[in-house]
């Protein structure tokens, strides 16, 4: 039971890998930043939400501070500025107020901290601290970065504007006939990773977990499912809810997911600005955990908890080890998993047969974020690094726990042990979900194992 070690240590390997993964995140940044006039960069289309000025300047401040300040030991471009793009100081709501930089000040500035980590980069060795070590750094920095685009993507989403943004959709899939359910063995696992060269803080250190057996979906939940759900009155139930949900969802008025809006006998949505039929067999999107917790106690079934999530993405029952990836150690590529923004929308349910666990349970990575049923709470020996407020401040808070990454997720920033977390009333997020069961006498498996 272990796992995978180090990808690899040779300096001019991890100097393409980090080159690549920054080149490839401010790409990402100058399409979401250039699809619209200055005045949508400095407006805020949510409370819940930045200004997308503010997110371009603050990705350049943040690679300042810690590439060029921390790393090269060089003396701060623009001090000034380091309150007004500090995240616990300013909450979202208030970053509108601020004299942030202009929109065009802002591009110079990211641009110019860029060009000078890029001549950093190009001179570290590579050792001599954790922070450099491995590239860590570096690799921090680019996973900043796409969290960021993520971010400003769900802004795109909320923006009420024509369409800014567009992307192929994924590839037709055939309709997914396997089975609904799989059985996941009892017995320890290595959760998390003390080997992962990039691996944040809160994914360490790798450490075994004792895990009774259980039934997992082998995709996740479907808008067709959730439209049951609906349908049999699952908003007015109060049994499906635990009570803070019950009472959230009648205070708003809440009644389906996030952009839904029922016309006459069809369910459409609202999607980057354009208006669509709800496609029945996608993972359904937009939900919080309130609305996942509901809709599984409804089905009978449970959220999966975060140490169940994570052994049936990466235990691997034939060897014992816990990969990377459910497809193993390699890197994602398109064959294995909806990443990137490369589209816009989740591929339907049982896509990317390749990107399948050993079990045969798919889309464990990418489409949609997935709720667990788990509160966010440190590994046992958790080290704050390289600085507390980037995980052990939310720890014990409301926060719960999603696993996977969405359509909407860089490569850099989704492996099998990546932790992301949120209230429970979030629904602007690229969140989803599927359910899990213990087993029962019918699965023919014991309490132990199997």
């Amino acid at each position: 039971m272990t796992e995978p070690a180090t990808t690899t240590t040779d300096p001019e390997t991890l100097r393409t890998l980090a080159r690549s993964a920054l080149l490839t995140a401010r790409d990402r940044t100058a399409l979401l930043t250039d699809c619209v006039e200055d005045t949508e960069l400095t407006a805020q289309v949510s409370p819940l939400m930045s200004p997308l000025v503010w997110d371009l300047a603050h990705i350049g401040n943040q690679e300042e501070q810690w590439l060029l300040r921390a790393v090269a030991g060089r003396d701060a471009i623009r001090p000034e500025i380091d309150p007004l793009y500090d995240a616990f100081e300013h909450p979202r709501a208030e970053r509108p107020s601020l004299p942030l930089l202009p929109p065009a000040e802002a591009r110079r500035y990211a641009a110019d901290v860029r060009g000078r980590a890029l001549d950093v980069l190009d001179a570290h060795p590579f050792h001599g601290s954790p922070l450099t070590d491995a590239g860590f750094a570096f690799g921090m920095i680019a996973q900043h970065e796409q969290q960021h685009d993520e971010t400003m993507l769900i802004t795109h989403q909320l923006r009420t504007g024509p369409l800014a943004l567009t992307a192929p959709d994924p590839d037709p899939a055939p309709p997914f006939t396997g089975p609904a359910e799989v059985l996941v063995p009892g017995g320890r696992f290595t959760m998390g990773t003390s080997m992962e060269p990039w691996a944040l803080d809160n994914e360490r250190p790798a450490h075994h977990r004792l895990v009774p057996p259980f039934v997992i979906d082998t995709t996740p939940v479907t808008n067709a499912a959730y439209q049951a759900f609906i349908e049999d009155g699952g908003y007015d139930d109060e049994r499906w809810w635990d009570p803070r949900g019950w009472e959230h969802i009648h205070a708003h008025e809440i009644t389906a997911p996030l952009f839904w809006r029922r016309d006459g006998g069809q369910w459409l949505r609202r999607r980057f600005g354009a208006t669509e039929p709800v496609v029945p067999d996608e993972p359904v999107l937009h939900v919080g955990w309130f609305e996942a917790d509901a809709y599984a106690r409804w089905a009978g079934r449970r959220l999966p908890t975060e140490t169940e999530w994570e052994k049936a993405a990466r235990f691997d029952p034939a060897t014992g080890r816990s990969t990377r990836y459910p497809w193993g150690d390699a890197d994602p590529t398109p064959e294995h998993a909806n990443l990137g923004q490369r589209h816009l929308r989740p591929a339907a349910a049982g896509s990317y047969p390749k990107g399948a666990s050993p079990l045969g349970v798919r889309q464990l990575i990418g489409d949609v974020w997935e709720w667990t049923s788990s509160d966010l709470l440190p590994y046992p020996g958790f080290i704050a690094f390289p600085y507390r407020e980037y995980s052990e401040v939310f720890f014990g808070g409301d926060y719960k726990v999603l696993r996977g990454g969405s359509f909407a997720v860089g490569t850099v920033a989704c492996r099998g042990t990546f932790r992301n977390w949120d209230h429970p009333v979030r629904r602007q997020i690229f969140s989803g979900f599927r359910t899990a069961r213990d087993v029962t006498p019918a699965d023919g498996v014991g309490p132990e194992g199997i």
